[in-house]
């Protein structure tokens, strides 16, 4: 094969991989990206001049793919990946180092790999725009459908809190004119009740963000370390390790302190009753620019992925009957609405949950 043949195969063969990657890519498959680079990286390993001893690694964010003979200590072209101007991996083709050095690489092999890497940055790109996308998208929803529940909750707590307040005072009255005694303990029995659905009418009105609050200057840290000290029994009784992280110790909140003290005692306990024993919950405040977070972290099962949307709905629970209302996350999802913050749930690694909230800064 003349000179000139064998430099047209080798664009040919440079043509081709372009071609194949650029197919690869507009065809990709978003919730598959790994299939996707994989195939790219074989696409390259046929468009090298020595395609029999060519060998591939891909490395871009999370993903890393090669085939199957790549070892480090060989004879590499590279090329940088960058997705949104922010370097995150690179791609590298090599020849064995005991029979070829870097002389044996074309000029033309080097542009066509720089080409590559700027595609699979694009790719990336718009794998994260599209994700991106589907989370807001589903926050949006989420948020529509919690101020449903929200307006429709409200008015169900109006309605019931006056035959409530009925059952309760003409149970009392009755009280007073009893004297049998069986009488006297059922009437305590249906006071009882009414007590107990009149908390549950509260629960709803903090989801609602109904309830009146007496908005202060408070100190965060003295309330988080007084909710572990009440909290210290069960951490105790499931050999629980509660560990604490604290940026900064002198962080203040405009908040109820009440309502704060809920959402803390909510979410460190919900932490506990997850836990599997001799786990760990950590517990971290940090200190950002606008932000305060406040990030509560578990080694449980974690939340289910058809779960994830219904976490905050009132009386979504995943307890046992008679171990929970439902209402927990609800009315920490309300309390911290209505002091203009927000809460996100993510999974923790390697297992469990990590419940984030964000307070705004005075």
């Amino acid at each position: 094969m003349t000179s000139a043949e064998a430099k047209l195969k080798e664009r040919v063969k440079e043509l081709t991989c372009l071609y194949e990657v650029t197919s690869i890519i507009v065809n990709a498959d978003y919730d598959q990206i790994d299939a996707s680079l994989e195939a790219i990286v074989y696409c390259l390993k046929r468009a090298w001049q020595f395609e029999q001893v060519t060998e591939v690694f891909l490395k871009v964010g999370e993903y890393t793919v090669q085939t199957d003979d790549f070892k480090p200590n060989m004879v590499c072209l590279s090329s940088k990946i960058k997705v949104f101007n922010k370097l995150e991996g690179e791609v590298m083709v090599g020849y064995p180092s005991e029979k070829y050095s870097i002389d044996d690489f074309l000029i033309e092999e080097q542009t066509l790999l720089n080409n590559v890497a700027l595609d699979v940055g694009n790719l990336i790109e718009r794998k994260q725009i599209r994700d991106s996308e589907a989370l807001t998208r589903r926050k949006m929803e989420r948020t529509d459908r919690l101020h449903i529940l929200g307006e429709i909750t409200a008015g169900i707590a109006h309605e019931l809190n006056t035959p409530l307040a009925n059952i309760l005072g003409f149970a009392e009255l009755l009280t007073d004119k009893m004297t049998d005694k069986q009488s006297v303990r059922d009437l305590e029995k249906i006071m009882d009740s009414a007590i107990f659905s009149r908390e549950i009418v509260k629960k709803l009105m903090f989801f609602a963000c109904e309830m009146p609050q007496e908005m202060k200057r408070v100190q965060l840290i003295p309330i988080v370390t007084s909710v572990i000290k009440l909290l210290a029994p069960s951490l105790r009784d499931k050999k629980i390790k509660l560990v604490t992280t604290y940026e900064n110790e002198d962080l203040v909140l405009q908040a109820d302190t009440v309502q704060l003290t809920q959402v803390l005692f909510n979410l460190i306990m919900n932490a506990i009753y997850y836990s599997p024993e001799n786990s760990i919950i950590s517990v971290k405040v940090l200190d950002t620019e606008n932000h305060i977070l406040l990030k509560i972290a578990d080694q449980g099962e974690g939340i289910p992925k058809e779960l994830e949307d219904k976490v905050f709905e009132p009386f979504f629970t995943t307890k046992p009957i008679g171990e929970g209302t439902g209402l927990g996350l609800s009315v920490v999802h309300g309390i911290i609405t209505s002091h203009k913050g927000t809460i996100e749930h993510e999974q923790n690694t390697p297992k469990g949950t990590i419940f984030t909230v964000n307070f705004p800064k005075l």
